[in-house]
Protein backbone atom coordinates (compact mmCIF):
# COMPACT_ATOMS: atom_id res chain seq x y z
CA UNK A 1 0.00 0.00 0.00
CA UNK A 2 1.61 3.57 -0.84
CA UNK A 3 0.58 6.86 1.30
CA UNK A 4 1.14 10.09 -0.24
CA UNK A 5 2.65 12.85 1.92
CA UNK A 6 -0.22 14.54 1.67
CA UNK A 7 -2.47 12.49 3.28
CA UNK A 8 0.24 11.65 6.13
CA UNK A 9 -0.03 15.52 6.80
CA UNK A 10 -3.74 15.20 6.81
CA UNK A 11 -4.11 12.74 9.28
CA UNK A 12 -1.55 14.87 11.74
CA UNK A 13 -3.74 17.65 11.15
CA UNK A 14 -6.96 16.21 11.64
CA UNK A 15 -5.75 14.59 14.81
CA UNK A 16 -4.61 18.03 16.24
CA UNK A 17 -8.22 19.42 15.26
CA UNK A 18 -7.19 21.55 12.17
CA UNK A 19 -4.01 22.56 14.10
CA UNK A 20 -0.70 20.31 15.10
CA UNK A 21 -0.16 20.06 18.98
CA UNK A 22 2.88 21.77 21.07
CA UNK A 23 5.06 18.96 20.88
CA UNK A 24 4.39 17.77 17.17
CA UNK A 25 5.08 21.49 16.19
CA UNK A 26 8.77 22.00 17.66
CA UNK A 27 9.76 18.77 15.61
CA UNK A 28 9.24 21.18 12.03
CA UNK A 29 11.90 22.97 10.81
CA UNK A 30 9.31 25.96 9.71
CA UNK A 31 7.38 25.54 12.89
CA UNK A 32 4.27 26.07 11.17
CA UNK A 33 1.55 25.00 13.25
CA UNK A 34 -1.87 25.41 10.56
CA UNK A 35 -2.55 23.87 7.24
CA UNK A 36 -4.04 25.59 4.75
CA UNK A 37 -5.77 23.65 2.17
CA UNK A 38 -4.22 24.09 -1.41
CA UNK A 39 -7.60 25.15 -2.89
CA UNK A 40 -7.80 28.28 -0.71
CA UNK A 41 -4.57 29.54 -2.24
CA UNK A 42 -5.39 29.72 -5.59
CA UNK A 43 -6.31 33.11 -7.03
CA UNK A 44 -5.46 35.29 -9.88
CA UNK A 45 -2.00 35.82 -11.38
CA UNK A 46 0.12 39.23 -11.52
CA UNK A 47 -0.82 41.61 -13.79
CA UNK A 48 2.94 42.19 -15.04
CA UNK A 49 2.79 38.00 -15.18
CA UNK A 50 2.36 37.39 -18.82
CA UNK A 51 1.32 33.34 -20.14
CA UNK A 52 4.58 33.27 -22.24
CA UNK A 53 6.61 33.25 -19.24
CA UNK A 54 4.96 31.37 -16.98
CA UNK A 55 7.13 28.19 -15.32
CA UNK A 56 5.27 25.76 -17.99
CA UNK A 57 7.43 28.00 -20.43
CA UNK A 58 10.71 27.05 -18.84
CA UNK A 59 13.15 24.21 -20.83
CA UNK A 60 12.54 21.21 -20.17
CA UNK A 61 16.88 21.17 -19.32
CA UNK A 62 15.40 23.09 -16.31
CA UNK A 63 13.65 20.54 -14.62
CA UNK A 64 16.18 17.44 -14.63
CA UNK A 65 18.62 19.62 -13.49
CA UNK A 66 20.86 18.53 -15.80
CA UNK A 67 22.50 21.86 -17.37
CA UNK A 68 23.90 24.22 -14.42
CA UNK A 69 22.23 27.99 -14.81
CA UNK A 70 18.94 27.72 -13.66
CA UNK A 71 18.43 29.37 -10.37
CA UNK A 72 15.27 29.42 -7.86
CA UNK A 73 14.81 32.94 -6.36
CA UNK A 74 12.78 34.63 -3.25
CA UNK A 75 12.40 36.57 -0.29
CA UNK A 76 12.66 35.93 3.24
CA UNK A 77 10.69 38.30 5.35
CA UNK A 78 11.32 39.48 8.71
CA UNK A 79 10.09 41.76 11.25
CA UNK A 80 9.19 44.84 10.45
CA UNK A 81 9.13 44.43 6.28
CA UNK A 82 12.59 43.50 6.26
CA UNK A 83 14.03 40.53 3.99
CA UNK A 84 17.15 38.89 2.35
CA UNK A 85 16.81 37.90 -0.97
CA UNK A 86 17.38 34.22 -1.88
CA UNK A 87 18.90 32.69 -5.10
CA UNK A 88 19.48 29.13 -5.71
CA UNK A 89 20.88 27.03 -8.08
CA UNK A 90 18.87 23.80 -9.07
CA UNK A 91 22.01 21.71 -10.11
CA UNK A 92 24.46 22.51 -7.74
CA UNK A 93 22.48 23.95 -4.10
CA UNK A 94 25.00 26.96 -4.89
CA UNK A 95 23.42 29.38 -2.57
CA UNK A 96 23.66 33.19 -2.65
CA UNK A 97 22.15 35.86 -0.66
CA UNK A 98 20.77 39.37 -1.24
CA UNK A 99 21.76 42.50 1.22
CA UNK A 100 18.09 44.54 0.96
CA UNK A 101 19.21 47.42 3.26
CA UNK A 102 16.37 49.87 4.55
CA UNK A 103 16.14 52.90 2.04
CA UNK A 104 17.21 56.68 3.95
CA UNK A 105 13.88 57.74 5.97
CA UNK A 106 12.48 54.30 6.50
CA UNK A 107 10.50 54.41 10.33
CA UNK A 108 10.93 58.28 10.27
CA UNK A 109 9.41 59.85 6.72
CA UNK A 110 5.56 59.19 5.79
CA UNK A 111 5.75 57.06 2.64
CA UNK A 112 5.26 58.89 -0.74
CA UNK A 113 2.51 57.13 -2.75
CA UNK A 114 3.74 55.24 -5.57
CA UNK A 115 7.00 56.10 -4.40
CA UNK A 116 9.82 53.36 -3.47
CA UNK A 117 9.35 50.72 -0.65
CA UNK A 118 11.39 52.40 1.90
CA UNK A 119 11.79 49.04 3.33
CA UNK A 120 13.97 48.15 0.98
CA UNK A 121 12.69 45.06 -1.14
CA UNK A 122 10.42 47.18 -3.84
CA UNK A 123 10.95 46.08 -7.36
CA UNK A 124 14.27 48.25 -8.08
CA UNK A 125 16.05 47.21 -5.09
CA UNK A 126 15.53 43.75 -5.64
CA UNK A 127 16.12 44.19 -9.48
CA UNK A 128 19.54 45.58 -8.81
CA UNK A 129 20.77 43.39 -6.00
CA UNK A 130 19.66 40.35 -8.28
CA UNK A 131 21.53 41.93 -11.19
CA UNK A 132 25.06 43.03 -9.20
CA UNK A 133 24.81 39.02 -8.03
CA UNK A 134 23.95 37.24 -11.47
CA UNK A 135 26.18 40.06 -13.32
CA UNK A 136 29.63 38.58 -12.39
CA UNK A 137 28.87 34.85 -12.80
CA UNK A 138 30.17 32.71 -16.13
CA UNK A 139 27.63 32.60 -19.03
CA UNK A 140 26.96 28.71 -18.32
CA UNK A 141 25.49 29.64 -15.05
CA UNK A 142 23.34 32.45 -16.63
CA UNK A 143 20.27 30.61 -18.02
CA UNK A 144 17.17 31.31 -15.93
CA UNK A 145 15.45 32.30 -12.88
CA UNK A 146 12.69 31.12 -11.46
CA UNK A 147 10.67 33.73 -9.17
CA UNK A 148 7.18 33.54 -7.75
CA UNK A 149 4.47 36.21 -8.17
CA UNK A 150 5.65 38.45 -5.67
CA UNK A 151 5.05 42.25 -6.51
CA UNK A 152 9.28 42.65 -6.09
CA UNK A 153 9.60 40.93 -9.36
CA UNK A 154 7.78 43.69 -11.37
CA UNK A 155 10.81 45.16 -12.80
CA UNK A 156 11.49 41.65 -14.25
CA UNK A 157 11.82 42.62 -18.51
CA UNK A 158 14.80 45.04 -17.37
CA UNK A 159 16.31 42.21 -15.13
CA UNK A 160 16.13 40.17 -17.47
CA UNK A 161 18.26 42.76 -19.76
CA UNK A 162 20.34 43.50 -17.12
CA UNK A 163 21.37 40.08 -15.74
CA UNK A 164 21.71 38.43 -18.93
CA UNK A 165 19.13 35.40 -17.82
CA UNK A 166 15.25 34.45 -18.86
CA UNK A 167 13.24 34.88 -16.05
CA UNK A 168 9.95 32.59 -15.10
CA UNK A 169 7.15 32.78 -12.80
CA UNK A 170 5.34 30.05 -10.74
CA UNK A 171 1.75 29.88 -10.88
CA UNK A 172 -0.08 31.75 -7.95
CA UNK A 173 0.66 30.31 -4.50
CA UNK A 174 2.38 27.26 -5.65
CA UNK A 175 6.25 27.59 -3.72
CA UNK A 176 6.36 23.65 -4.28
CA UNK A 177 7.58 24.62 -8.30
CA UNK A 178 10.38 26.34 -6.54
CA UNK A 179 11.77 22.88 -4.56
CA UNK A 180 15.02 24.18 -4.28
CA UNK A 181 14.71 27.19 -2.72
CA UNK A 182 12.12 26.37 -0.41
CA UNK A 183 14.31 23.64 0.88
CA UNK A 184 16.99 26.12 1.14
CA UNK A 185 14.42 29.10 2.67
CA UNK A 186 13.88 26.43 5.82
CA UNK A 187 17.78 25.90 6.18
CA UNK A 188 18.15 30.00 6.45
CA UNK A 189 15.35 30.14 9.39
CA UNK A 190 18.06 28.46 11.48
CA UNK A 191 20.38 31.39 10.94
CA UNK A 192 17.38 34.17 10.68
CA UNK A 193 14.43 33.25 12.62
CA UNK A 194 10.99 34.23 11.78
CA UNK A 195 10.06 37.75 13.76
CA UNK A 196 13.16 38.64 13.93
CA UNK A 197 14.51 42.13 12.21
CA UNK A 198 16.73 40.68 9.34
CA UNK A 199 17.82 44.61 8.29
CA UNK A 200 20.35 44.22 11.78
CA UNK A 201 22.29 41.54 9.18
CA UNK A 202 25.02 43.36 7.11
CA UNK A 203 26.77 42.28 4.14
CA UNK A 204 29.35 40.21 5.63
CA UNK A 205 27.43 38.42 7.96
CA UNK A 206 25.07 37.47 5.24
CA UNK A 207 27.66 36.09 3.17
CA UNK A 208 29.33 33.92 5.80
CA UNK A 209 25.85 32.23 5.95
CA UNK A 210 25.74 31.77 2.46
CA UNK A 211 29.62 30.37 2.80
CA UNK A 212 28.42 27.64 5.59
CA UNK A 213 25.60 26.61 3.42
CA UNK A 214 28.00 26.13 0.30
CA UNK A 215 30.24 24.29 2.30
CA UNK A 216 27.49 22.09 4.08
CA UNK A 217 27.50 17.98 2.74
CA UNK A 218 24.24 17.58 0.88
CA UNK A 219 23.28 14.11 0.22
CA UNK A 220 21.82 14.65 -3.01
CA UNK A 221 24.99 15.66 -4.05
CA UNK A 222 26.38 12.33 -3.05
CA UNK A 223 27.60 14.35 -0.04
CA UNK A 224 30.12 16.94 -2.10
CA UNK A 225 29.27 20.26 -0.58
CA UNK A 226 27.39 22.89 -2.99
CA UNK A 227 30.47 24.55 -3.38
CA UNK A 228 32.42 21.88 -4.84
CA UNK A 229 29.92 20.55 -7.03
CA UNK A 230 29.93 24.16 -8.50
CA UNK A 231 33.59 23.83 -8.82
CA UNK A 232 33.76 20.78 -10.64
CA UNK A 233 31.31 22.09 -12.94
CA UNK A 234 32.74 24.89 -13.85
CA UNK A 235 36.43 22.89 -14.05
CA UNK A 236 34.75 20.77 -16.40
CA UNK A 237 33.43 23.81 -18.57
CA UNK A 238 36.75 24.72 -18.69
CA UNK A 239 38.26 21.89 -20.05
CA UNK A 240 35.64 21.54 -22.89
CA UNK A 241 36.63 24.60 -23.71
CA UNK A 242 40.11 24.05 -23.94
CA UNK A 243 39.92 20.87 -25.61
CA UNK A 244 37.45 22.84 -28.51
CA UNK A 245 39.98 25.33 -29.31
CA UNK A 246 42.97 22.73 -29.53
Amino acid sequence: MRISHEAIYQALFVQGRGALRRELTTCLRSGRALRVPRARTRGRGRGFVSPEIMISERPAEAVDRAVPGHWEGDLILGLNRSAIGTLVERTTRFTMLLHLPRMEGHGVVARVKNGPPLAGHGATAVREAIARTIVGLPEQLKRTLTWDQGSEMAEHARLKIDAGLDIYFCDPHSPWQRPTNENTNGLLRQYFPKGTDLSAHGVNEIAAVAAALNSRPRKTLDWKTPAEALDALLLQAEKQSVATTA
